[in-house]
């Protein structure tokens, strides 16, 4: 540990405590203010790769900070408060699924995935651990620009131009758009990603309606891929865990073969007035 993370007491100088890990010596803080500007941590072990998108990212206007492993991620998580991890996923030590499985236990931060292994089964996997999009390399710093706003407009982490407000509501669960939260029948909160958010608030204004894969795509405003990709089946079956009184007898999501996917349910609308 380096002696100027030493002598800075307000400085948390452990990881957090669910990925179990220890920073290397050497390591140091990385904020550059965190007054108003969206925060980045960069998870990448190749130093000249992570220079290169922390002051893409920088020059977006973002506030950015790195690390090399997940070790170094964890203290950086337990400093300060985090809008957004890209993480890669070829890290040393611990990887990056395993790190983003340990997180998922205790947060909700939007991660998007980084990786020179641009597999569907590695596509398919990060969706299914809660990543917010997957990004293989190597990919162009507009993009990754791009997509890091995307995730951070579905997440409400920047303000959208344009946000509706009202409810929905549906079999006892109620959704606030303005909150972005949903809420069961006995009103406990049901903790969605960003991507499982946008996905459901599709479904819920085309209620009794079939959409094909293509369309939930595009109109959840999701990069996870064209309509033979698995990753919105994914996030399909992972919306339905969380909504479903019996995910394997679906009461809500239907899947109609061949065509895509039905909401069953009737929705209420509750809008704000103009």
């Amino acid at each position: 540990m380096s002696k100027e993370v030493m002598n800075d007491k307000t400085a948390p100088l452990r990881a957090l405590p669910i990925l179990g890990l220890e920073p290397a010596d050497g390591f140091s803080y990385g904020w550059r203010t965190r007054m108003t500007a969206p925060s980045i941590l960069i998870v990448e072990d190749d130093p000249a790769l992570r220079l290169l998108t922390a002051r893409a990212l920088r020059d977006y206007g973002y506030d950015v900070a790195t690390a090399a492993t997940g070790a170094e991620m964890g203290v950086m998580l337990e400093a300060a408060k985090v809008d957004l991890i890209v993480l890669d996923i070829m890290l040393p030590g611990t990887n990056g699924i395993e790190l983003l499985r340990r997180l998922r236990k205790e947060s909700e931060v939007p991660v998007i995935f980084v990786s020179a292994r641009g597999s569907e089964e590695d596509r398919v996997l990060g969706l299914e651990l809660g990543a917010d999009d997957y990004l293989p390399k190597p990919f162009g710093t507009r993009e990754l620009a791009a997509r890091v706003a995307a995730v951070l407009r579905r997440r409400g982490a920047v303000e959208p131009e344009a946000d509706k407000g009202g409810d929905y509501s549906f079999s006892g669960h109620s959704l606030s758009l303005a909150r972005r939260e949903l809420r069961a029948q006995d009103g406990a909160l049901v903790d969605l990603t960003g991507a499982e958010f946008d996905l459901l608030v599709t479904f819920l204004e085309q209620p009794q309606r079939v959409i094909a894969r293509h369309r939930l795509i595009e109109l959840s405003r999701m990069r996870m891929g064209d309509s033979s990709d698995r990753s919105i089946d994914v996030l399909v079956s992972r919306l339905r865990r969380k909504l479903e009184p019996d995910p394997q007898s679906p009461a809500f999501i239907k899947t109609v073969y061949g065509a895509g996917y039905l909401f069953l349910a009737t929705v209420a609308w509750s809008g704000e007035p103009d």
